[in-house]
């Protein structure tokens, strides 16, 4: 039986990466995004892909959309705009919809220092860069690890676009080793899980290239 699996943002940069992986294991995927038309447009139009135009604090519209779906992948980046939803609000539509629809595999992607899992000058660099968006990202965690639901967060480090798959993987509890990722690699990481739902149930992965020890990205 075909896998369907529904990405919610999926026009994210990740998400974009993950899609190709997916349909090439003979995924039926459904991509749900605001801005669909942001979607590449040979991955629209492919015949094992659905689009749906939504908001993911549409809760109804939502259900909707990923009622079947063995699993929910949610590339998700919250606002900074105190008048549009936050990644919290976001997480609690999600888990909402999932339960209405009766899904209850979800892949969440977060960020590294959650769970202030990064050590020495790089995890103060980054808790002060990333400021009020980690705490909120670290509330959003909360909810989905208090849902019920089966979930997977994913932890990346900072990201890069290097056309690149190497990653090692952290548990939760365990210090964050290195400093970025390309998001190739942690596309590639979300098309393993889904591939394999069993796998990495209420776990918390952080995914980091090897060999980046060091205080800042190579990058800065």
């Amino acid at each position: 039986m075909t896998q369907k699996v529904a990405i919610l943002g999926a026009a994210g940069r990740i998400a974009k990466l993950a899609e190709p992986i997916l349909l090439e294991k003979g995924m039926d995927l459904v991509l749900y995004a605001p801005h669909p038309r942001k979607i590449d447009s040979d991955i629209r139009e492919n015949e094992h892909v659905q689009v749906v135009e939504g908001d993911v604090m549409e809760t109804g519209k939502l259900a909707e959309a990923i009622r079947g779906a063995s699993v929910v992948y949610a590339n998700l980046a919250g606002s900074t705009d105190n008048d549009h939803p936050n990644t919290v609000d976001q997480a609690e539509s999600v888990v909402d919809a999932m339960k209405s629809a009766k899904v209850s595999r979800l892949i969440w992607i977060s960020s590294l220092g959650i769970y202030d899992e990064v050590p020495g000058v790089y995890g103060d660099w980054n808790r002060k860069t990333l400021g009020h968006i980690l705490v909120e990202y670290a509330e959003a965690a909360k909810v989905i690890e208090e849902s019920g639901l089966d979930y997977t967060i994913i932890r990346p480090a900072w990201l890069t676009d290097n056309d690149e798959v190497s990653y090692e993987i952290t548990q939760k509890g365990e210090p964050f080793k290195g400093t970025e990722v390309s998001r190739l690699s942690v596309a590639t990481v979300v098309a393993e899980i889904i591939n394999n739902p069993e796998q990495n149930i209420n776990e918390s992965l952080g995914i980091d290239k090897p060999g980046t020890d060091g205080d800042k990205p190579s990058w800065m």
